[in-house]
């Protein structure tokens, strides 16, 4: 019977606590009206008339559009040596992680047979010793997402990484 009752508890308690978090459709709606709140915003136009002796003439005003906002793209730290290539620079970009390094190899050759500088890591985890793919590396956290952007097309899942 106490079995029985701890069994339902348990449970009840996994279902509660599932619920909890937050649904990807919450975050895609509330993404969705702040993008048409900034469209709305940046696409609106103030004419100006400007007289002059001669003749009136209409200036247009269109406002500028903001610089490109990195802060809330995501950036993971963690320890790390480099296994092969060039020395990394402050934000990478991740496009593989293999726990075979012929893998992790392979994908290097094939990323410097399209022009890129890629590095090998090696990273401890919870799941083993990893092999990352480093694409490229910037300075600054914009430059790596803007790569990280272009990348995502051909390796989905790339992402970045820090080095403290």
């Amino acid at each position: 019977m106490k079995k029985t009752l701890m069994m339902v508890a348990a449970v009840c308690a996994v279902f509660t606590l599932a619920s909890c978090h937050s649904k990807e459709s919450a975050y895609k709606k509330a993404y969705e009206k702040a993008q048409a709140q900034q469209t709305q915003t940046t696409t609106t136009t103030a004419p100006v008339v400007q007289q002059t002796t001669t003749t009136p003439t209409v200036t247009t005003v269109t406002p500028t559009t903001p610089a490109n906002d990195y802060s809330n793209v995501q950036v993971r730290s963690e320890n790390f040596s480099l296994v092969s290539g060039a020395p990394l620079k402050a934000y990478s970009v991740v496009i593989g992680s293999f726990g075979v390094k012929a893998n992790a190899t392979r994908l290097s050759e094939t990323l410097a047979a399209k022009g890129y500088t890629p590095r090998v890591l090696q990273a401890a985890t919870s799941n083993g010793t990893m092999y990352r793919v480093v694409a490229t590396s910037y300075n600054t956290k914009g430059e790596a997402a803007q790569s990280r952007a272009n990348l995502e097309s051909q390796y989905p899942g790339a992402w970045l990484l820090y080095q403290k």
